[in-house]
C-alpha cells in the first residue's frame, strides 16, 4: 500500500494531468488537524469539476482508494479519502474560501 504521500502525489498528478490548475499539497500530519493531507486544485469550471471527480474515481478506485464520502456544489468538490481530503474548486471559490492560507497557518502550527 503506497504511503498517504505518495498517494497525494497521485492525485496531484492525475489533476494536472487533466487540466486543474494551481494543484498544491499540504502535509498536516502531527498538525492536529483531521486529515494528514489536503491536496487542492482549480477547475476550469463547474463541468470540469465533476469531470475531474469522475476521473480521479476512475483512476484511483482499481488502486485501492477508497472514497468515503463526496460532496458536490456547482463551484466545488470535496473527497474524503480518510487521512486525505480532496478539494477541487472553480478559480473564483478558491479565490473567495482562501483555503490555503488557513491551512498554511495549521502547517506552520499557528492555528
Amino acid at each position: 500500500m503506497k504511503s498517504v504521500e505518495e498517494r497525494a502525489k497521485r492525485i496531484k498528478e492525475l489533476l494536472e494531468d487533466k487540466k486543474a490548475e494551481d494543484v498544491q499539497i499540504f502535509d498536516l500530519k502531527d498538525k492536529g488537524y483531521f486529515v494528514d493531507f489536503v491536496v487542492i486544485g482549480t477547475s476550469l469550471g463547474d463541468k470540469h469539476t465533476t469531470a475531474l471527480l469522475d476521473f480521479l474515481k476512475e483512476k484511483l478506485k482499481p488502486e485501492g482508494e477508497e472514497f468515503l464520502k463526496v460532496q458536490t456544489s456547482d463551484d466545488w468538490v470535496v473527497i474524503d479519502l480518510g487521512d486525505m481530503i480532496v478539494h477541487i474548486m472553480t478559480e473564483a471559490y478558491r479565490k473567495r474560501y482562501n483555503i490555503e492560507e488557513f491551512l498554511e497557518e495549521i502547517r506552520k502550527g499557528e492555528y
